[in-house]
């Protein structure tokens, strides 16, 4: 008699098999879900805390705190087979991002500006741009609808503040490999504009084409003037090429996009490459690696801000046609204990041999201590231009 039940003592197949590169990646993809619901559970518990901070008018921040946390996340990292310094790092910018949220939340308040409401956005370029990227970072968590809109010059972008056709403006001013934009100081003394915040974005300039093609046969590319500056040193590796600037990176892909020139390149961002369908040929083309451009936010009125805030302020003077004029102007902001981020000069126009001086002091002009230097700044120097004051924007991204 045949015995047809299971055999306990033979190997079972399916315990046997092994689990399928497909199968392993689609448990990673569940996980990754979980750990963007979880962020997304705790940005929406900041929400709820910073309802009732703004109720009390709490701290902000809590440093002790934040330490306390980041020591317990170092201790149970190995709990996790986890990197200690990853993990710390990790939570780091989660606490920055929940700053950055809570720092917007009390300036909105205190300026009545409706979190809920659209907002309008000035930028130089077209969809894709860096500027563009700047703009949804800065306002995207604070307002429903971000509108957009792109110009082709950094002027027609400020002017758009002015006339009212867009509530405020974002333009670069500096950038890690490339130094100061100066269209941008130029403006901000010739406009009657106030600073009221500030992005820095992480740049990471892509090489693209309508098409994969060997980079020996790319004739010719095409970019803003910051970008291929910032990209000099890959430009001059690539053989019998033929560089041409172009109003804005954004701009440029859609115009390789556009003419369907094999031999035709554009570099821009992989965010741009993904809008207008280009196929990237090269990443990370920076001269260095840690390339970050910051920008301004620039609107119709100035800002007030919290004294509990960490916040820089702006500024443009000129100085007397006398010797040592510059350094009495600084000594002022060093004998009030105030220091001093960034000095650019610019040419004045229509006053020749002089010079403008740019200023990023820390500290917010509703504080006494700078309030005071900032009026005996204005006795000393020939000229002085507040452009606001500001919440810091901490961290590289």
């Amino acid at each position: 008699m045949t015995d047809n039940s299971k055999d306990t003592d033979a190997p079972d197949r399916d315990a046997g098999r092994s689990e399928s590169l497909d199968d392993i990646r689609g448990t990673i993809d569940a996980l990754d879900h979980r750990i963007l619901e979880a962020l997304g559970e705790r940005q929406r518990t900041v929400e709820r805390v910073v309802r009732g901070k703004l109720e009390r008018e709490d701290e902000i921040r809590d440093p002790a705190r934040e330490e306390a946390l980041l020591a317990r996340i170092r201790q149970r990292a190995p709990e996790y087979g986890l990197d200690p310094y990853f993990l710390e790092q990790l939570f780091r910018e989660i606490i920055r991002s929940s700053v950055r949220y809570q720092t917007h939340a009390l300036v909105d308040r205190q300026n009545e500006r409706d979190r809920a409401n659209r907002i309008r956005v000035s930028y130089q370029g077209t969809d894709g741009a860096f500027s563009h990227q700047a703009a949804m970072r800065h306002f995207s968590q604070r307002y429903a609808e971000v509108e957009c809109i792109g110009y082709t010059r950094f002027e027609e972008a400020a002017d758009a503040v002015g006339r009212g056709q867009v509530d405020v403006s974002i333009l670069p001013i500096e950038n890690t490999t490339a130094g100061s934009i100066n269209d941008t100081y130029d403006l901000l003394n010739d406009k009657e504009l106030f600073v009221i915040g500030e992005e820095v974005l992480k740049v990471n300039h892509c090489l693209m084409a309508p098409e994969e093609v060997e980079l020996a046969n790319i004739r010719r590319v095409l970019s803003h003037p910051q970008a291929i500056a910032q990209c000099s040193r890959f430009l001059a590796a690539l053989p019998r090429c033929h560089v041409e600037t172009y109003f804005d990176t954004a701009m440029a892909a859609r115009k390789v996009r556009d003419d369907a020139d094999l031999s035709q390149a554009a570099i821009a961002s992989a965010y741009a490459a993904e809008i207008y369908g280009l196929r990237i040929l090269r990443t990370d083309l920076a001269n260095q690696a840690e390339n970050f451009t910051r920008f301004v936010v620039v609107g119709p009125e100035a800002l007030s801000c919290d004294l509990q805030l960490k916040c820089k302020t702006s500024l443009i003077f000129a100085t007397i046609d006398e010797g040592g004029a510059l350094l009495a102007c600084l000594n002022v902001l060093g004998d009030h204990g105030i220091n001093m981020t960034k000095l650019e000069s610019r040419p004045r126009l229509g006053h020749p041999w002089q010079s403008l001086f740019y200023l990023d002091i820390e500290g917010n002009r509703e504080e006494p201590r700078v309030a005071d230097a900032l009026d005996q700044l204005g006795r000393k120097a020939q000229y002085l231009k507040v452009l606001g004051s500001y919440p810091v924007r901490e961290g590289k991204w």
